[in-house]
């Protein structure tokens, strides 16, 4: 197998705070000594790292989570001779802040991550899902659903400082408000933001309601809704190309795919069998 390339390629998401993404490869070249105002969080996709991060040494095999938490000290390097990959986000204290505080932690809580190399497979494989959908899909609920979920159920999970989460009591007259504005605007690229506004939540607390009364977060229960509304168009004998688009489906094979899912055959399969004469 060829070495990796010496390359790092970043995103920066500027609709989810502006947090940072990288994705790089390395053999030769040697991190030195720096810091971050933000945390970081990389997983090891392949070979291994040794760094040095608060004063101690550590060596992270393939698969396993590396934290680094804001303004700490660290270095980096590869620990094999042919070198190793990661993948890694860049979330703020502001951004840990606001999570804690809408779960009822502590004011102004912000984790400190203790160990800098763990391996959790559970939670490498959501923070890979995370960044295959943070770099493919423009599905702006399921983009910030995922983000929210996954820093905070690493925060819970590794953080110091872990407290009970204290449920607040919410409103189903809200919760409806929120699931009738997205029956209103199925064709549009709603942003959880504007669904949380709508209702004064935060926007991981109403993912947290939202999915305990309707069984779906928000964003797949759009998902599910303009799939039902697509059924309806093609019955009445529109033509597939168009009802992707005309329920929201701005690419036409994750309509396919998502319909297949649901349904058990293609569209078209669908539309043939269905057409209102």
């Amino acid at each position: 197998m060829l070495p990796p390339k010496e390359q790092a390629k970043y995103q920066i998401h500027q609709e989810l705070g502006g947090i940072e993404m990288v994705d790089a490869n390395f053999r030769h070249h040697n991190f030195s000594k720096h810091s971050h105002e933000t945390y970081t969080i990389n997983i090891i996709e392949t070979g291994c790292q040794r760094f040095l991060s608060a004063g101690k040494n550590f060596i992270a095999p393939e698969h396993s989570i590396i934290f680094v938490n804001a303004d700490e000290v660290h270095t980096g390097q590869s620990g094999t001779e042919t070198g190793w990959s990661y993948r890694g986000i860049s979330p703020s204290e502001s951004q840990f802040n606001q999570l804690a505080s809408d779960i009822d932690l502590t004011h102004g809580f912000a984790p400190y991550f203790h160990n800098a190399v763990v391996e959790d497979k559970q939670m490498a494989n959501e923070l890979r899902l995370l960044f295959n959908t943070l770099s493919h899909s423009d599905n702006l609920l399921l983009r910030e659903t995922m983000l929210y979920g996954v820093l905070t159920r690493l925060m819970l999970k590794h953080g110091q400082s872990k407290q009970g989460i204290s449920l607040k009591q919410t409103s189903i007259l809200k919760l409806d408000w929120v699931r009738q504005y997205i029956l209103e605007h199925l064709e549009e690229n709603i942003s959880l933001q504007q669904l949380a506004s709508l209702v004064d939540f935060s926007p991981f607390y109403l993912v947290r309601q939202f999915q305990k009364k309707y069984g779906l977060p928000p964003h797949a229960y759009q998902i599910q809704q303009r799939l039902q509304q697509s059924k309806r168009l093609l019955r009445q004998g529109h033509k597939v190309v168009n009802v992707a688009t005309q329920v929201g489906f701005y690419d036409q094979s994750h309509f396919h795919r998502h319909f297949k899912k649901a349904n058990g055959i293609a569209p078209k399969q669908y539309a043939h069998q269905v057409t209102l004469k």
